[in-house]
């Protein structure tokens, strides 16, 4: 992909929601408003979510199944240092050919 390719593709994302995970396991979701030189994201609109922590081992209980912890941030950077992973979301109702899949699904392009 040439530098005019990777930009075109970068402008195509501006305002569609990305999915950015970081080393340290959490998950940011946000509107995707500019990268810079360093991999830099900025998010708008963004909420935070991550792993509970593990509770405490006790004797004679059965495991207890935990959702993530989510709160909103708003405008975030995420240094392009710590990003592992970058998704975009997508509802059927965003995409061009919806031939391909059904209303209310979501598709993932890991970039």
């Amino acid at each position: 992909m040439d530098k005019a390719q990777a930009e075109d593709y970068l402008s195509s994302l501006l305002n569609k929601s990305l999915r950015v995970t970081t080393n340290d396991t959490r998950m940011f979701l946000g509107v995707f408003k500019c990268t810079d030189s360093d991999r830099n994201i900025i998010l708008a609109q963004t909420f935070e979510y991550r792993m509970p922590l593990p509770p405490k081992p006790s004797a004679g209980k059965a495991s207890i199944k935990q959702d993530m912890i989510s709160r909103y941030l708003g405008l975030v950077v995420v240094p392009g240092e710590y990003i592992t992973k970058i998704e975009v979301e997508e509802f059927a109702s965003q995409m061009k050919d919806k031939t391909t899949s059904s209303v209310g699904e979501t598709r993932s392009h890991i970039t």
